[in-house]
């Protein structure tokens, strides 16, 4: 361990002393950076554990990862047995959707969508980015507190609460409709239906006028207005019809997960 220690601290400590610009985070750095909040996820969240349920989710996620995904990254996506409805991403390949949206959905191609979406923020760094924002010349300490056991207690410490805050902060309004473009691309190529991106919004955006308590989570994380329906729905417009006829809305195996889903035991918080 301290071999270790020491050679990720030969490693980052010029960022504590030239900042972001001279030195942005590695792919390998994201991966462990990743690895490490997957890991504080799996204490702090209720994560399903039905081996069915991980199998579908896990082959419809990397149905878009490997159309996505050029860095050879690990994919790992995973249901959190809650009833608020929110997706998120970590770096290095780490999605979670609650089975909360999942119970929402209506067919395969909207959670599909979700999954693009989020397989987006990772794939264009959005979270990196806002560490790297968010930290500035201290770069270089949330990775050492993130990539060892230097600072004592993980997330505890303050270097690493800046660079968890900035991973799971609210992304802006640029990120999320660049993540937006990345998720209408990545259904496409895996053979989906893209409409289920808007359909989703439609969906959550008429929960929230009618009980806006039961999607506050998603609101919080993921800016959105009415506009980003119509600019989907646009989005999608640009590519040739022929491009999109013939893509898959739905399967037999989607609405079995989701029987699945809605049947397991109430979350227990």
């Amino acid at each position: 361990m301290r071999t270790l220690v020491a050679r990720i601290a030969r490693l980052v400590m010029p960022c504590l002393f030239l900042g972001t610009a001279a030195c942005a985070v590695s792919t390998q750095q994201e991966v462990e950076i990743g690895a490490n909040y997957a890991s504080q996820i799996a204490k702090d969240l209720p994560l399903v554990q039905d081996a069915e349920i991980n199998r579908y989710i896990t082959m419809l996620g990397d149905s878009l990862a490997r159309v996505a995904d050029q860095r050879n990254l690990d994919w790992q996506f995973q249901v959190v047995d809650s009833r608020e409805v929110n997706a998120f991403a970590v770096p290095g390949g780490y999605v979670y959707v609650n089975r909360g949206l999942i119970e929402r959905a209506t067919n395969m191609s909207q959670v599909a969508g979700v999954l693009g979406h989020e397989i987006g923020h990772v794939t264009r760094r959005h979270s990196v980015k806002q560490m790297q924002k968010a930290q500035g010349t201290n770069i270089g300490a949330t990775l050492l507190c993130t990539l060892t056991s230097a600072c004592n207690s993980g997330l505890s410490q303050a270097a690493m609460q800046i660079g968890a805050s900035a991973a799971f902060a609210k992304f802006s309004r640029t990120d999320e409709a660049e993540a937006d473009v990345e998720g209408v691309r990545y259904v496409i190529r895996a053979g989906i239906d893209p409409n289920g991106i808007p359909e989703m919004f439609e969906i959550l955006e008429k929960e929230r006028k009618t009980t806006p308590t039961e999607v506050d989570r998603w609101f919080a994380s993921h800016p959105m207005e009415e506009s980003r329906i119509a600019d989907t729905r646009k989005l999608i417009a640009t590519y040739p019809a022929a491009q999109l006829k013939g893509l898959t809305k739905d399967t037999k195996e989607f609405q079995a997960f989701k029987r699945r889903v809605m049947s397991l035991p109430a979350p227990k918080k």
